[in-house]
């Protein structure tokens, strides 16, 4: 995505990703479609496609919008 402009107050938005921990490490947060749970409460990712997610943020205003990148290895 090439400079996208801030749709609430058209400032500039700058690249930047969300990140999620766990277990000691840090990875980009992505997209799994569904939101299935397993009988103890967590989600059932096992075998679904993910997709990064791309967070772009406002540097005038601060708003933030994310996107689904291409798919990713699981």
């Amino acid at each position: 995505m090439a400079d996208p402009v801030c749709p609430k107050c058209a400032g500039t938005m700058e690249a930047g990703v969300i990140p999620d921990m766990g277990y000691g490490r840090v990875w980009v947060s992505s997209w799994i479609k569904g939101g299935d749970k397993g009988p103890l409460g967590g989600l059932k990712m096992w075998g679904k496609p993910r997709f990064e997610i791309a967070a772009y943020r406002c540097v005038k205003c601060g708003y933030v919008e994310c996107y689904a990148k291409s798919e990713t290895k699981s």
